[in-house]
């Protein structure tokens, strides 16, 4: 097993609803935002590529909760011969051998028989028309309470009496704003070109669901606009060429759902493997 290639997914990951991810404050102001978003330290809200991936890899293991579950089940029986483990149960798959855990990596505990993680997810910074928008309020912004984010006002409703609970404040990304993301998936073998589908479901997935929290209740909504999906070959780096476009340039801008299987066009840049 060795690298053949890498594959490269770039385009805009569009709110289309309010996004809260949540950061860490370093200071605490009286009549300040209660839950606040991460942000860069220059203070500019971003979507950091762990969230990104670990969303992802979570809807893809829903997928397969039962497999799941039975390999945790067969786990947790041979635990209970070893009285010392006091370890607890989860019911994220760590097995190393599934197309998950081929994609998206294992502990370090858990024997890479198939080779090192394959997927890396870049963070995803704010778009910076989008974020010239916003320092001027213009458009959409014109609004926005923040420099980058807008606050809504939330209470808790106390279901016997009818009485407001304590209200906070949450700090989220407004709808409309664009972030830049870029995925890169390493092939090593033949099978990880149709994993690479798997990717794309993923995805797809995720426009379905939520990223962030307070998903429940209207938050982070997301679309993914595809910009490129290329690839560059081990002699395309060792002859510092430009990366091979794997999609249709005259499409422009393209949606999940416009997304075409490029597993054909990948082998036929690979080669035989």
């Amino acid at each position: 097993m060795q690298l053949k290639g890498k594959l490269f997914v770039k385009g805009k990951i569009v709110a289309m609803t309010g996004l809260h991810i949540g950061g860490s404050k370093t200071d605490v102001a009286i009549g300040d935002i209660d839950n606040s978003v991460i942000k860069t330290s220059e203070g500019v809200p971003y979507i950091p590529g762990s969230s990104l991936k670990g969303k992802i890899r979570a809807l893809l293991e829903k997928t397969k909760l039962q497999e799941i579950m039975d390999i945790k089940k067969e786990e947790k029986e041979e635990k209970e011969e070893n009285s010392d483990d006091n370890s607890k149960e989860t019911y994220i798959c760590n097995c190393g051998e599934c197309e998950v855990c081929v994609i998206f990596g294992t502990g370090a505990n858990v024997d890479k028989r198939k080779g090192p993680t394959r997927l890396i997810v870049r963070d995803a910074f704010l778009n910076e028309k989008t974020r010239e928008k916003m320092l001027k309020k213009e458009g959409e912004y014109k609004n926005l309470q923040l420099i980058y984010t807008e606050s809504k006002w939330e209470n808790s409703i106390n279901r016997l009496t009818s009485k407001a609970g304590m209200p906070r404040q949450t700090e989220r990304v407004p709808q409309g704003a664009e972030f830049d993301f870029q995925l890169i998936y390493n092939v090593m073998e033949n099978e990880d070109i149709d994993r690479f589908e798997k990717l794309i479901y993923g995805l797809r997935l995720l426009e379905d669901d939520y990223l962030g929290g307070n998903g429940s209740r209207g938050y982070g909504k997301v679309q993914f606009i595809i910009d490129e999906i290329s690839i560059k070959t081990i002699p395309v780096y060792l002859e510092n060429k430009e990366t091979i476009s794997l999609l249709d340039k005259d499409k422009g801008q393209i949606t999940l759902n416009e997304v075409p299987n490029i597993s054909d066009k990948i082998k036929e840049v690979l080669g035989e493997m």
